[in-house]
């Protein structure tokens, strides 16, 4: 990017502001592209920990923990600059989700009871489909609540998945 940036300044200072503005629109698509890259890293996490507690039927304060980041960054980065729009739009996270559970299953077959499942065998056992509509349920919290508002929708949401009443009674 810093060679962007010196070619851009170049570029104006020479009067060439087609060349500038095709720097600036290559220094835009960047950006996105890393932020998308940000939301999808965060999305894999999520997916991670709903697969944990499907599998395990439980829930613990450390993946409530993940869950309730993982929406909260993506609630924080999905939002662009101008605070009306997203990057990824409500209605849009169905092919993103299932692009990244293939990648969830896999990383999650070394936390998954201690890691007794190969990749092959979550991916046999986990359901899918499930994982992704527990996943767009949570992602629609992110487009109803202020910041300040979503962890505890979040804590409150996560009651209603296996395991979830013994976490809000602390039980093991």
């Amino acid at each position: 990017m810093t060679q962007e940036l010196i070619d851009l300044r170049n570029s104006i200072l020479a009067g060439r502001y087609h060349d500038a503005l095709a720097i600036v629109d290559e220094l835009e698509g960047m950006s996105k592209k890393a932020i998308l890259r940000q939301i999808k890293s965060f999305l894999k996490v999520l997916l991670i920990h709903l697969i944990k507690n499907q599998i395990e039927q439980r829930l613990t304060n450390s993946w409530v923990a993940s869950i309730r980041n993982a929406l909260i960054e993506i609630q924080d980065i999905n939002l662009k600059e101008n605070q009306k729009s997203y990057y990824i739009n409500q209605n849009e996270w169905g092919s993103w989700l299932q692009e990244e559970i293939e990648a969830a299953i896999s990383d999650a077959s070394t936390e998954v009871l201690n890691g007794i499942y190969s990749p092959f065998q979550l991916a046999e056992t986990v359901d899918k489909q499930q994982i992704i509509n527990e996943a767009q349920k949570l992602l629609q919290l992110i487009y109803t609540y202020q910041s300040n508002e979503l962890p505890g929708i979040i804590n409150n949401s996560l009651i209603q998945f296996p395991g979830g009443e013994d976490w809000k009674l602390g039980k093991r």
